[in-house]
């Protein structure tokens, strides 16, 4: 089995409560849809018709709809606390209307510990954007923000403080004890508060403090470039930016500021409060996200949006929370939201471009990806999705031209997971010699990678080249990954080139355990059925084959197979070293 690429990459515990079960939102039968409550959500005027329709349009993603509804019940019911408050909040965070869920935040003593914390947060933010600093500072002084947004509201209160007209405390850098993220971030909040107080020189030492970090120092540079290109300091913020690009050549954010170093014009505003405070959101919600966290995540970020709605990064960030909870519509909406103008269009169109994939609409997906390289032709990222997207549609010519241009621009020494998907697209665009060139030299900088051990090994196999290699290869990809059912394919299909059926029929049946779905390794086994003499069984994998959505180069070949089955045998391959 080749073709497996491993993409270059160049915490339900909130909703559960909103449930009112332990399950995450989601899990909860009565969130699955409206198949089994028809009615029409809008001639709902009981509380609790009004309630199943708010979940129906949860269910479907409609979150703003959910939030009306629920709120709608909540007013018509007797009692507006519980589990109506707590959905109608919930729903409100969800659709990124803070200003109702600030006024929906749960507070009595029958809802929810934990929503009832994110709703003491939502008014922290609420109070920031509105300019009600101290009203923000007391929500944060009475404690009711408690875990597990006690890193969000650490990095909130400088900001609380600065929306107050509180200088010292502004500038006072947060703690929690044992916390990295507030550490560093703290920090970072911590510059950019001295430097709009103009205490420049402990602004700069924080800023240098954060360049230090090794490599994640890299994240700071804009930063304190920023910082001096404020200052009129362009020589340094040049030098600064020359340095790091020598480290990392083709980071984008980077060669924008360096060109607007070079140019000393347009340097970076410093951040306002309620951009500050924002960006203070989206440290923790990153890190949430990061440990499927997903629904407290996609708070955080709403919440840093409603702050700065300008913060296209977080939007992006928005969208792939919207993906990882299958929330198609909703992840299109954050991508679509991202214009032409801005850093994170080619980014957001590459991302959108695969919600149409996964959703088998290749012609717009491909149209989608296009727009974001044609938007950023020197974008590795775009560049490197459109790519991608060619090869996943069969387009391998296109895909390995597109390559060509980012492996040039890296210089004498590719990535390895550049060559390696330019491989593949040569090798299937059946120009063998480049392909195995670039397989080989991937293969020389990352000797034990599977994949590559894999995909190389296989190739040979396929070919009857180099087969004593070849087999050696497929077996450590194999002992590297023994639940994968593409590389046991490969070992299996060494097995029937060399002409030692039984062992293929083995690892073939192994294979199509670990992967029924696969329309190749299916096809593999229906094969070495065949010339084991167990003809039936032959037929039933290659009709299960057709059944798989196969190529159309597998198409045909089990069509030929069904009708004529397979030709006589030749004598074995020789392994050969």
């Amino acid at each position: 089995m080749k073709l497996r690429l491993l993409l270059p990459a160049v915490a339900p515990l909130l909703f559960a409560a909103a449930c009112a079960t332990t399950e995450p939102m989601g899990a909860d039968p009565a969130l699955r849809g409206s198949q089994d409550v028809p009615f029409d959500p809008g001639a709902q005027t009981s509380p609790y018709g009004l309630f199943l329709a708010g979940k129906a349009a949860m269910n479907d993603g409609r979150s703003a709809e959910a939030s009306a509804f629920f709120d709608r019940a909540r007013a018509a019911s007797i009692d507006d606390s519980g589990e109506f408050g707590d959905r109608a909040f919930v729903a409100a965070i969800l659709a990124g209307d803070i200003p109702a869920a600030g006024r929906l935040a749960p507070t009595g003593d029958d809802s929810q510990l934990v929503l009832k914390r994110l709703g003491a947060l939502t008014k922290v933010a609420l109070a920031i954007g509105e300019g009600r600093g101290k009203e923000a500072q007391a929500l944060l002084a009475t404690g009711e923000v408690g875990a597990p947004h006690r890193a969000a509201a650490a990095l909130l209160g400088p900001w609380a403080a600065a929306a107050a007209g509180d200088k010292e405390g502004a500038v006072v850098r947060p703690e929690v004890g044992g916390d990295r993220l507030v550490d560093v971030f703290g920090q970072l909040g911590q510059a950019l508060l001295f430097e709009r107080a103009k205490r420049y020189d402990e602004a700069e030492t924080d800023y240098k403090a954060l360049i230090g970090l090794g490599d994640a120092g890299v994240l700071f540079i804009p930063d304190y470039g920023g910082f001096l290109e404020r200052r009129g300091r362009w020589k340094e913020a040049a030098d600064l930016y020359a340095t790091a690009l020598a480290k990392y050549p083709r980071d984008e954010g980077l060669q924008a500021a360096a060109a607007r170093a070079k140019a000393r014009k347009g340097a970076p505003a410093l951040p306002t409060v309620r951009q500050g405070a924002a960006r203070a959101l989206v440290a923790p919600a990153a890190s949430l996200v990061g440990e499927r966290a997903h629904e407290m995540g996609l708070a955080y970020l709403q919440m840093a949006l409603y702050l700065d709605p300008k913060r296209d990064d977080a939007r992006v960030m928005l969208g792939d929370v919207h993906v990882a909870m299958k929330n198609t519509d909703a992840a299109r909406a954050a991508y679509e939201s991202i214009g032409p103008k801005s850093s994170q269009y080619a980014t957001a169109r590459s991302k959108l471009a695969w919600t149409y994939q996964t959703a088998k609409d290749n012609e717009t997906a491909l149209r989608m990806a296009r727009e974001g390289y044609e938007a950023a032709p020197t974008s590795d990222e775009a560049s490197i999705n459109y790519a991608d997207l060619l090869r996943a549609n069969d387009r391998y010519a296109e895909s390995a031209k597109i390559m060509d241009a980012v492996i040039a621009r890296a210089g004498e020494s590719p990535d390895w997971r550049l060559l390696y998907m330019r491989g593949v697209a040569l090798e299937r665009s059946d120009r063998w010699p480049e392909a195995e060139r670039d397989l080989e030299q991937a293969l020389k900088q990352q000797p034990d990678e599977p994949e590559l051990l894999n995909y190389l090994g296989y190739s040979w196999i396929d070919r009857g080249e180099r087969l004593g290699e070849a087999m050696d290869m497929v077996r450590r990809a194999v002992a590297a990954n023994p639940k994968s059912g593409a590389m046991i394919d490969s070992l299996g299909w060494a097995y029937y080139r060399l002409g030692d059926y039984r062992n293929a029929v083995e690892r073939l049946e192994e294979a199509v355990l670990l992967e029924p779905a696969d329309p190749e390794i299916n096809n593999h086994l229906g094969d070495a059925y065949w010339r084991v003499g167990r003809k039936i069984e032959a037929e039933f994998q290659w009709n299960r084959a057709l059944g798989l959505e196969p190529t159309e180069a597998i198409r045909k070949d089990v069509e030929a197979k069904l009708k004529s089955g397979l030709p006589p045998l030749k004598p074995p391959a020789v392994a050969a070293n």
